[in-house]
C-alpha cells in the first residue's frame, strides 16, 4: 500500500463544496458543532470505531459545548487527500444521529 495522493487546490475546492461546514486551514479542514457534552462523548466513541474501521482518524476537540474535528493524512504528510473528505462525511452523517447542531 502507497502513501495516498494529495489533492490539488481545485479538488480541495470541489470537495469542501459537498460539505458545508467545514473549512480548509493550510493542509487541514475542521467543522465545529455545537452539541451537548453527553451527546459529544457518544459520537467520539462512533467516530473513533468508524475510523478504525476505515483506518483513517480525525484530530477530535471536546470542550462543554462543542466538538470540533480536524482531518488530515498522517501518511501522506500531513497534506489533505480524498480519505479526509470521506472522513468528513462519516463525521457530519455520525454527528448528525446525536442530534448536533453545527456552529456557523
Amino acid at each position: 500500500m502507497g502513501v495516498p495522493r494529495v489533492l490539488t487546490d481545485e479538488e480541495i475546492t470541489e470537495g469542501l463544496a459537498g460539505l458545508p461546514g467545514w473549512e480548509r486551514q493550510g493542509d487541514e479542514i475542521s467543522r465545529t458543532y455545537s452539541i451537548r457534552y453527553h451527546a459529544a462523548v457518544a459520537a467520539i466513541v462512533t467516530i473513533a470505531d468508524r475510523s478504525r474501521r476505515v483506518q483513517h482518524h480525525a484530530d477530535l476537540d471536546l470542550r462543554m459545548d462543542s466538538l470540533r474535528a480536524s482531518i488530515t493524512t498522517h501518511d501522506a504528510g500531513y497534506r489533505l487527500t480524498a480519505a479526509d473528505l470521506d472522513l468528513a462525511h462519516r463525521i457530519d452523517a455520525i454527528v448528525a444521529a446525536h442530534q448536533a447542531l453545527p456552529l456557523d
